[in-house]
């Protein structure tokens, strides 16, 4: 599940705060540029109908609002500027609770147990400006403040330069490139894990220990730049790189933002290459894409140690497919994707951070929805993580004692599903009640950390309000 969690003990940072809060690019401010309800680029936010696909591929610059504008004596366009900015605003306000009560270990002499029912409010509160900056160029960005942190920081961005050719048969190409700091942010459909579901998510909860480095690890420590072509609205090609960018750390010697030192952890040596490809048909209101993606991530490990030497690889490749049907009354959607990770950990295993020095880990989601008139509708999802065992990777004692947040048999595995139901009186407010269920959890179904508790305790049921202006 794309959630706060714990990933790649003693090979991954545990990323805090607002790098993994959950995001939206259901935003106002592309309505109010292009003068287009919700509806035309949402199935119900923040899935994407075709529509808002290509809007996106082709840089957010469609607008209708009066421009300032600027040309040169060959009439070109020197300056295109809405005279109203795009800025928009997103709040999450919710209510968490567990089926069973965690231990209270803030006083070891007096052990108890935590209060159960945690209110978010708000759990996150974002600013956006996003829309056209220039002709062919334009700008998905988000502040967000979140409440686990109490702090605003960068969230998921993506800038974008792209253009549009009518090639011989009336075939098109759109080109572009893509800035971005979250590796599958700038992807198209919602199959990837950026806008994947869970599309909005509880931070008071128990997560699982293991997930895939593509799957929100470097989310928003990275910066990326990728080329893509996608040719007649159909099949889509992108090859780039990613670099660490990590935010709120500095060098320790120059106190400034860099150079990167030993002191950061996670760092990526030379360039991380990123791919996909996928192709779309559509017939009628329906459209169905298959496609793949996937990066390989080197990384030193840092926290203490120099960036040389032996490092901790991670290869992930993924298939991914969406299936919507976007009719007047009816919205179905079923997608799905697997991410197959193999893990080269020598600079780990070396540090005795890892019992191997190879280990694997697949992550597969499926999930489906089905809405009524954009106001009544669900998801049901199904989520497996599997791994290798690694008991020093995933260990029987978590960091802050025995229990809940450990291995008892040094396995990631994991799986459940998650129910949703959704009621939006807006396009741009939902009301959500959504039912989290492990059937196994940190390699175990019952006393999975060797304490006592059952994967199923850390089921949880999780209620939002979600709105937009």
């Amino acid at each position: 599940m794309r959630v706060p969690r714990r990933i790649h003990l003693a090979v991954a940072a545990l990323a805090t705060g607002v790098l993994l809060a959950p995001a939206a690019q259901a935003v106002p401010s592309f309505a109010r540029q292009t003068g287009m309800a919700c509806a035309a680029c949402h199935t119900v936010f923040p899935e994407l109908t075709h529509f808002g696909r290509v809007f996106k591929a082709n840089g957010y610059v469609l607008d209708n609002l009066k421009q300032v504008r600027a040309v040169n004596s060959d009439r070109q366009q020197l300056l295109s500027l809405s005279q109203l900015p795009t800025f928009s605003i997103m709040t999450q306000v919710s209510y968490t609770s567990l089926s069973k009560r965690l231990p209270d270990t803030s006083n070891p002499a007096a052990p108890g147990l935590t209060q159960n029912g945690t209110a978010g409010f708000p759990q996150q509160l974002s600013l956006f400006y996003a829309g056209k900056i220039a002709p062919h160029f334009g700008v998905f960005s988000q502040l967000t403040y979140a409440n686990d942190s109490g702090t605003i920081g960068i969230d998921n961005t993506d800038l974008r330069f792209a253009d549009l050719v009518v090639l011989p048969g009336k075939n098109t190409l759109t080109y572009g490139v893509s800035l971005n700091n979250n590796p599958t942010v700038q992807d198209l459909w919602n199959s990837t894990p950026a806008w994947g579901y869970p599309y909005a998510a509880s931070n008071a909860i128990v997560s699982p220990l293991a997930s895939t480095e593509i799957d929100g690890a470097l989310a928003q420590s990275v910066a990326g730049l990728t080329a893509y072509l996608y040719f007649d609205e159909s099949l889509y090609l992108e090859f780039g790189g990613y670099r660490s960018a990590p935010q709120g750390q500095t060098n320790k010697l120059t106190g400034q933002a860099g150079p990167l030192d030993g002191s950061f952890s996670n760092v990526i040596e030379g360039l991380a290459p990123y791919w996909r490809a996928a192709y779309e048909y559509d017939w009628g209101a329906n459209s169905l894409e298959v496609g793949t993606y996937g990066a390989d991530f080197k990384l030193h490990p840092g926290a203490g140690q120099p960036l040389q030497g032996p490092d901790n690889r991670f290869f992930d490749v993924a298939e991914d497919f969406q299936y919507q049907y976007v009719g007047e009354t009816n919205i179905v959607t079923v997608a799905g994707t697997s991410i197959h990770e193999k893990m080269h950990l020598i600079a780990s295993f070396l540090n005795g951070a890892s019992a191997n020095r190879d280990d694997s880990l697949t992550t597969n989601r499926i999930w489906a929805s089905y809405y009524y008139r954009r106001q009544y509708g669900g998801q049901l999802a199904w989520f497996s993580t599997t791994g290798t065992v690694d008991s020093v990777l995933y260990p029987p004692n978590a960091t802050n004692g025995p229990g809940v947040t450990s291995s008892a048999n040094g396995s990631p595995d994991t799986n459940g599903f998650v129910a949703q139901v959704d009621y939006l009186p807006w396009l741009n407010v939902k009301l959500a009640l959504q039912y989290t269920h492990y059937n196994r959890f940190n390699g175990g179904t019952t006393n999975y950390d060797g304490a006592g508790r059952n994967a199923s305790d850390n089921d949880s049921v999780y209620a939002l309000l979600w709105y937009a202006f």
